[in-house]
């Protein structure tokens, strides 16, 4: 059970190449998603090669047992790039995505266009990633390491460092690449911060000692604090500067997030606030946030606290209560303090440079991933000629509140509709481009070619209907 549950820890970069391809496609996600698996795996399989042969040309020993840098992922020895080298090689097969996958090819050369051209773009593509990871990681590791040792040896200020990068980096992502080493990793006690105390919580709990004597290491585990100290204080100068009429939509659309964020450690909302509106006021936060946790370690403050109240009073509140309150209180009272500076701070520099944060202008909402990736979608399907094609087909079928399922298998559009008296006749079909209409009653057969995949993903987006893509099948 134990090793089960570290599955998803093990496997953090698979999951982070398939996830990042999911989330930022502009079209056709669960193929991207499935590309990225390939072609990370490809890359990966590259780059074992490349170390096997020539592993002494790039200072890397890959048969070495101990070998530092290398990981086996899904059975492949490679270089350990943790989650950045997943972002970065995702990212490139995302943006081979967006740029091959509706690209229509000559009829005859059909059945290499939509994931099959991905994959061959991608191939070469992957080639060269993994002759520059060879030649540049090997190096970027070594910083890295010393990037931590640093930290782990320079006493208060390496907290400070450590806190901020963990918080600047967290819209991204890359903050597990900061944090990663110091709560699961060997960066500052061996098997990490999380493990090392929750083995020893009991042994922790029964002593007088200060916790920061006891715990050294907390130091590297309180950037949860920022989350019920830091995100209350931000809500506050949202309200004190929101226009008198938007101040009560302020509160509703601000107290559920301070809510989630201090009891579950959940900020997305306010973070990607800061990151679209205004990044200097997310930088100000990592700062605040970094120098807040480096004064509560100084006064004596540690423990495991990188999450939200209910997992920090799971972990510490609770159980160290009856010899560590004292630790807590002056815990809270810096968080008092903490609390008012970001006010202050933020309701100066939000009027002083008029950033339009919620409650400043007539809209009133928070900004997630979600705008990110409708801008793309909206920015992607333009005028390109598969949404013309199926803005066509979705008007002679009746429109969108006439389509009840849509799928594809090889070649053709497969459609149920709510009114087969609605769908136009053939001519309206083939003036679009289609090859022929079959029909059986509601169901609707568009006989399109093999860019169906491409006509039937701008087809869901524009009729609002997701289905599955029908198994390949002779039609």
């Amino acid at each position: 059970m134990n090793q089960g549950g570290w599955t998803v820890f093990n496997n953090m970069e698979i999951l982070f190449a398939v996830g990042l391809a999911l989330g930022l496609a502009n079209e056709a996600r669960g193929r991207a998603a499935l590309e990225a698996l390939v072609l990370y795996m490809t890359f990966n399989v590259f780059v074992s090669s490349i170390l096997a042969g020539f592993g002494s040309t790039f200072g890397v020993d890959l048969d070495a047992a101990d070998a530092l840098g290398i990981k086996a992922i899904c059975g492949i020895r490679t270089l350990d790039t943790g989650f950045l080298g997943a972002l970065l090689v995702s990212a490139v097969i995302v943006w081979v995505h967006n740029r091959c996958f509706r690209r229509r090819l000559p009829e005859w050369l059909g059945i290499f266009q939509g994931s099959a051209l991905v994959g061959a773009a991608g191939f070469p593509v992957m080639l060269a990633l993994a002759l520059a990871f060879c030649a540049i990681w090997p190096t970027v590791q070594a910083a890295i390491s010393s990037l931590q040792f640093f930290m782990s040896h320079a006493g208060l200020l390496g907290v400070w460092i450590y806190t901020f990068l963990e918080k600047a980096l967290l819209p991204t992502g890359l903050h597990h690449f900061i944090s990663a080493p110091f709560e699961y990793g060997p960066a500052i006690v061996e098997g990490g911060t999380i493990p090392y105390w929750m083995r020893h919580m009991n042994e922790f709990a029964a002593s007088t000692q200060p916790l920061s004597i006891l715990f050294p290491q907390g130091g590297f585990s309180l950037q949860g604090l920022s989350n019920f100290f830091g995100v209350p204080g931000i809500a506050l100068a949202f309200f004190a500067t929101a226009r008198k009429g938007n101040r009560q939509r302020v509160l509703a659309l601000c107290v559920p997030g301070v809510i989630t964020s201090v009891l579950c450690g959940i900020t997305e909302p306010f973070d990607y606030t800061f990151l679209f509106l205004a990044p200097v006021l997310f930088f100000v936060h990592a700062f605040l946030a970094a120098t807040f946790a480096t004064i509560e370690f100084a006064c004596g403050v540690s423990g495991d606290m990188g999450s939200g109240l209910i997992a920090i009073s799971a972990k510490n509140f609770i159980p160290m209560w009856q010899n560590h309150w004292m630790a807590f209180a002056i815990m809270f009272a810096i968080g008092a303090v903490s609390i008012l500076t970001y006010f202050l701070v933020f309701r100066f520099l939000i009027l002083r440079f008029g950033f339009n944060t919620p409650g400043r202008s007539n809209t009133v909402r928070m900004f997630g991933k979600s705008d990110v990736h409708s801008r793309i979608a909206e920015k992607a399907d333009g005028e390109t000629s598969c949404s013309k094609e199926a803005a066509g087909y979705l008007a002679a079928l009746g429109g969108a509140k006439n389509i009840r399922s849509c799928a594809n298998c090889m070649t053709r559009l497969r459609v149920t509709v709510a009114d087969e008296n609605l769908v136009l006749a053939d001519e309206a079909f083939t003036a679009c481009g289609a090859k022929g209409v079959v029909r059986n009653g509601k169901a609707i057969q568009v006989i399109i070619g093999l860019a169906v995949p491409q006509v039937k993903e701008a087809f869901s987006k524009l009729a609002d209907v997701r289905g599955g893509d029908a198994e390949p099948q002779n039609d």
